[in-house]
């Protein structure tokens, strides 16, 4: 079995993710979180003359990614950008749309294994989560948003059930010091939130939910399913993997509804004109690792492939509202 050092550079389910964008010869794709490289990698060796655009909002994988740029010999770009301007970037591949974007949602293992960027609550570092160096940082959101934001965004954005109490409890500590350290909060969840053997970690939630907040992590995947549909090409493919129940309800719902071409209603509610599909799917069901890769990576066990493959009907003019983003209104509460 390979160790977690080993594994945690391996693409999660690289197997699936290459069959459901099938590359073939000459074709062009867009990894929208380049992240190590692996994904891009596989893809630009699975057939001869593949090109691939890769996006990074981190500069540090971007700047660990130019010695595979050279490698390519112009078959691979690196640019460092949010995945949810994807469609503004497809351009640098040349006319003509594109033929398959993948992208794996969340924080890649190189940030968690870096305790300067403060995703870890395992590892002592700034309490910072931010995947570029841009906007508030995690302590900046401790240290300023009202209780009642701070519970929202616990229960809401990490499904912690003790999101009233930990948002308690962090108004009054902070008040006698401000939370600094990834440590300071990962303590403080440990005593308000009750644990038994076995568990996971008590403040594996509340780092979820301020991660996705201060990133954004949730309208950036809302905005960058629509970038891929206009970007696509008829017979393109999108493969998208998620690691936690919020992204994979957004992308379940975006499927389903770009998958949809028949009239709704009902004797209580009028017929409603649906827009041509927009996405084919052959497999509805989230793929899961296998039970081999799940024991071999950790990070595997709680990740969905979903897939869907682009028709030829013109993208839909909507905005994210269908998708159920939820809006945490981020105002700060108190001066700093």
């Amino acid at each position: 079995m390979p160790s977690n050092d080993a594994a945690r550079h391996v693409p999660v389910m690289l197997a699936e993710v290459l069959e459901a964008l099938a590359p073939r010869a000459g074709e062009r794709f867009i990894d929208g979180t380049f992240g190590a490289g692996g994904y891009t990698k596989a893809i630009l060796d699975a057939a001869p003359g593949v090109r691939v655009l890769a996006i990074d909002r981190d500069r540090t994988a971007i700047s660990n990614g130019m010695a595979l740029v050279e490698a390519m010999k112009g078959r691979l770009t690196l640019v460092e950008d949010r995945f949810s301007n994807l469609d503004e970037l497809a351009p640098m591949l040349g006319e003509g749309g594109v033929d398959g974007t993948v992208l794996d949602i969340g924080v890649s293992s190189m940030q968690l294994d870096e305790a300067e960027r403060g995703f870890s609550f395992r590892r002592d570092g700034p309490l910072d989560m931010r995947m570029s160096s841009e906007g508030p940082s995690a302590a900046d959101l401790v240290a300023t948003l009202p209780e009642e934001t701070l519970a929202r965004i616990f229960f809401v954005l990490g499904e912690e059930r003790r999101a009233n109490a930990l948002a308690r409890a962090i108004v009054t500590d902070r008040a006698k010091e401000p939370f600094t350290r990834t440590m300071q909060l990962a303590d403080l969840c440990g005593r308000v939130i009750r644990s038994k053997p076995g568990d996971i970690h008590p403040a594996t939630r509340a780092f979820q939910a301020l991660r996705i907040a201060v990133n954004g992590e949730l309208d950036e995947l809302g905005e960058a399913l629509l970038a891929a549909e206009r970007v696509l090409k008829a017979g393109g493919r999108l493969a998208i993997v998620t690691f936690h129940s919020l992204e994979d309800r957004i992308v379940k719902t975006f499927f389903a509804d770009r998958t949809r071409s028949q009239a709704g209603g009902s004797r209580h509610a009028p017929v409603t004109a649906v827009p041509p599909a927009t996405f084919i799917q052959t497999h509805r069901a989230a793929v899961a690792a296998s039970p081999a890769e799940a024991e071999a990576n950790p990070r595997a066990r709680s990740a969905k492939l979903r897939f869907a493959i682009r028709s030829e009907a013109p993208a839909r003019n909507t905005g994210t509202s269908f998708l159920g983003l939820p809006d945490m209104k981020l105002q700060s509460g108190r001066s700093r």
